[in-house]
Formats: structure tokens, C-alpha cells, sequence
């Protein structure tokens, strides 16, 4: 019998197993897929090296020589500039190396599960759940299905880590789609893609699009091979009645940076599109149970924050499992500083990606703005854990209230319809 049940072996599950084992509590992963298994979102943001570091799973990130990310750079539509950051400008505490990674999904994903493997969790691949089993309004155990059978496994805590599955969230109903943030996505691979040269031509290249909320992102996952994908209100891609190929290079002419970038290229897999872009659990934990990573919550992509939450959740969950062993407490009320901690650096994710939406695409205003800068790279470095004070985020929203109440404003037409209201106080929750 394992002390706790994960279900679901990407980055959240996997850096959960390893906290665990290192901590000397057993724990299994039942992940339904083989690994390797496809994925995307292929882009890191640093803070994620310190996860990395405190797992031992640096030297493999370094070994395996994923594509090194030292900025990022965006790309305005009307005309050829580009503004850039580079992640040195501003060093993060517990972090040595100026940079983080591009990696290929379904190859770092199982190197992240063999790594929990190797420390101690036992991990089943190929192995479904299908329900989770609850006692005296506790969870207790799973059911797993083992070819034409199903089996009980019992644990003091389940985990669901199950992703944008949400397996826990559907079964008990927390799930709810996101009021503002309705993205969709169509993405391929590419050989040949014109990256440019000198410092930025491994960065993380983001083009603004003129289209409501519309934008591409530009990932090198090799020293050849680079993902592109364009992003549009669901709506807008429904609209227009197009295939794939046809919606994709559409938009990709819209931006002359992109589209000379694109030039040469050649498509190298086939078109995919993933949609349900924002969501979050209206609970993460109840007795005997904790959501962890995209089960927990899903923030748009654009920031490349969701393996930062994933790995995140992982390390805040287990100092609560710990502590829920110490005093053999697995009640909510246990778990609950763990969804505390999360939510608020989720929020500042959310809250930072909503102005950003906002502000598409004067937000290279703030890049430029030596004023907001280095607080802007903050926040693209992934540091929203363990803070209380976001300045730049009031300042972005006086800039917009102060934008929409000037007709003559130079900003003023070019703001989106994104609400800007202010985030709860985390003292409501």
C-alpha cells in the first residue's frame, strides 16, 4: 500500500513523486499514456530551475541539452521593430545560471517521470484510473483498470495530477471554464524557420496579430525544428469557417516579421489545435485529496507559465503532505494553506496575462519603459510566488484608466475589451 496515489505522471505528478520520495513517503503514479506521449507547450520560464535543482533533475536538463532560452522578444504587426528582454538583466534569488529552456514536451516529460521513478515513486504506465474512491467523506482509495479487470488501490491521500483531464475536478464537479479567456490554438513544427541571428535567435518569440487577442508564438525545440502556433478568440476561428492550414497562414501574413520568418520553412508534423484555454477547480483540496497543476488550474499560455505552476504546486503540496504525516492529519483544513498558496500565485499569473490582453500590443510600452521593465521581467520570470506587492500590475491598470477616459489618448484605440477590475483579496478566500 503506497501513503499517497498520484494520478497522472506529466510535470505536476512526476515532481510531486520526486518531493515525496526524498521526504521518505511512498507513493505511486498511475499515468494512463506510455511515455513518450506528445504535449505541447514547449517553453519554460526560469523560475522553474530551482524546482529542477531541489529534485536533482538540473544535470539532466543540462545533459540532455535542451534548446537554452535567455529571453524573450515580441513582435508588433504595423510594422518590422521588435522589443526584447533578456533574463540576465535581472538576477533571481537560489538561481545561478542566467537562462532556462525550450524543450520538446514528450521527451522531457518522460525524463521527468523516469527521474520520480528513480528516486523511489512506483510508477505505472498504460494504467488508467477510472473513479476515485471515497470513505466517510474522505478519499481513500482509486480503481485502475488492469486489462478487462478493475482494481482497488488504497492510500492516505490521493492526488489528482491528471492535467487538463481534471479527472478529480469532473468526477466531483469543481471544474469551471474561465468568464473572460476563451483561446484557441493551431500548431505544428517547422524545419527551416528564419530565427534571426545574435542574442535573441533562441528567445521565445511572441507576434502580435490584428485580431482580437490574437497572437503567435515562435519556440525553437532544436537547433532545426521550431513550433508555431497562433492563438484567436474560439470564436474568431469559428467564424471564419477555415481547415487548419488555411486558418494558420492567414493569420501568419498578418505580421511581417512572421510571415518573413515563416518564408522558407517546412512543416514537419501534422496541424493541431487545443482550445479551453483558461479554467480553474472552485476548491483544490478536500479531505484526503489535493488537485495539483493543470488539474488544479489552467492560465493562458502566453507567458509559458504552466510547467511553473505544475512543478510549483508539486513542491507547495508536498510541504503540506509532510506536515499531514507529521500530525496524521489528512483533513481539508490540513491541505488548505497549500490551495492558499497556490491560488495567489496562480492569481498574479492570471491577473498579469488579463492586463497583458488589455494592453495587446501596447504592452511593449511597458518592455520599453525603463520605469516597469525590470518588474515586468519579474513576472516573466516566473517570480509571483511568495509575493504580496505587484506594483507594475497597478500601474498597468492606472495606465489603462487612464487611456479609456481620454477620447484623444494615443492608447485609446487600441486597448481590447478585457475587464480590469482588481483580483479578491486573498484574505477572502
Amino acid at each position: 500500500m503506497s501513503d499517497v496515489i498520484i494520478i497522472g505522471g506529466g510535470p505536476a505528478g512526476a515532481a510531486l513523486g520526486c518531493y515525496l520520495s526524498k521526504a521518505g513517503i511512498r507513493n505511486a503514479i498511475f499515468e494512463s499514456a506510455i511515455h513518450p506521449r506528445p504535449h505541447v507547450g514547449e517553453s519554460l520560464v526560469p523560475s522553474t530551475t530551482r524546482i529542477f535543482s531541489e529534485i536533482g533533475f538540473l544535470d539532466t536538463m543540462e545533459r540532455e541539452k535542451f534548446v537554452r532560452k535567455y529571453g524573450a522578444s515580441w513582435h508588433a504587426p504595423e510594422n518590422q521593430g521588435m522589443f526584447s528582454i533578456e533574463f540576465s538583466e535581472t538576477p533571481q534569488p537560489g538561481i545561478s545560471q542566467d537562462y532556462t529552456y525550450h524543450v520538446d514536451r514528450s521527451k522531457f516529460d518522460s525524463l521527468l517521470l523516469k527521474h520520480a521513478e528513480s528516486l523511489g515513486s512506483d510508477v505505472y504506465q498504460g494504467v488508467k484510473v477510472t473513479d476515485v474512491i471515497f470513505e466517510d467523506g474522505y478519499a481513500r482509495g482509486v480503481k485502475v483498470k488492469l486489462g478487462n479487470a478493475e482494481v482497488i488501490q488504497r492510500a492516505r491521500i490521493i492526488i489528482d495530477a491528471s492535467g487538463r483531464n481534471t479527472f478529480l475536478g469532473r468526477q466531483l464537479k469543481l471544474k469551471e471554464n474561465d468568464k473572460i479567456f476563451n483561446q484557441y490554438a493551431v500548431h505544428a513544427w517547422f524545419d527551416g524557420v528564419n530565427r534571426g541571428a545574435g542574442s535573441t535567435a533562441d528567445h521565445i518569440h511572441i507576434y502580435f496579430l490584428p485580431v482580437e487577442r490574437g497572437w503567435a508564438w515562435q519556440i525553437p525545440i532544436t537547433s532545426e525544428i521550431t513550433s508555431v502556433g497562433v492563438v484567436v478568440e474560439r470564436e474568431v476561428f469559428r467564424s471564419l469557417g477555415e481547415g487548419f492550414e488555411e486558418f494558420f497562414y492567414r493569420h501568419v501574413a498578418t505580421n511581417r516579421n512572421l510571415a518573413d520568418a515563416m518564408r522558407p520553412s517546412i512543416r514537419v508534423n501534422d496541424f493541431k489545435a487545443e482550445g479551453d484555454y483558461s479554467y480553474s477547480m472552485t476548491e483544490f483540496t478536500g479531505d484526503g485529496f489535493l488537485l495539483i497543476g493543470d488539474a488544479a488550474r489552467f492560465v493562458d499560455p502566453i507567458f509559458s507559465s504552466g510547467v511553473s505552476i505544475a512543478l510549483y504546486s508539486a513542491k507547495f503540496a508536498s510541504e503540506q503532505i509532510v506536515k499531514a504525516f507529521e500530525q496524521q492529519d489528512f483533513s481539508k483544513d490540513a491541505f488548505f494553506p497549500y490551495e492558499q498558496k497556490l491560488r495567489k500565485g496562480a492569481d498574479i499569473w492570471y491577473e498579469f496575462i488579463r492586463l497583458y490582453y488589455k494592453l495587446l500590443p501596447t504592452f511593449t510600452f511597458f518592455i520599453a519603459n525603463k520605469r516597469y521593465r525590470l518588474q515586468v521581467l519579474q513576472l516573466l520570470q516566473g517570480e509571483v510566488f511568495d509575493r504580496d506587492e505587484i506594483p507594475v500590475l497597478e500601474e498597468m491598470r492606472n495606465f489603462i484608466s487612464t487611456a479609456e477616459a481620454d477620447d484623444d489618448h494615443v492608447f485609446r484605440g487600441k486597448l481590447t475589451d478585457v475587464p480590469i477590475e482588481a483580483l479578491p483579496d486573498q484574505e477572502e478566500l
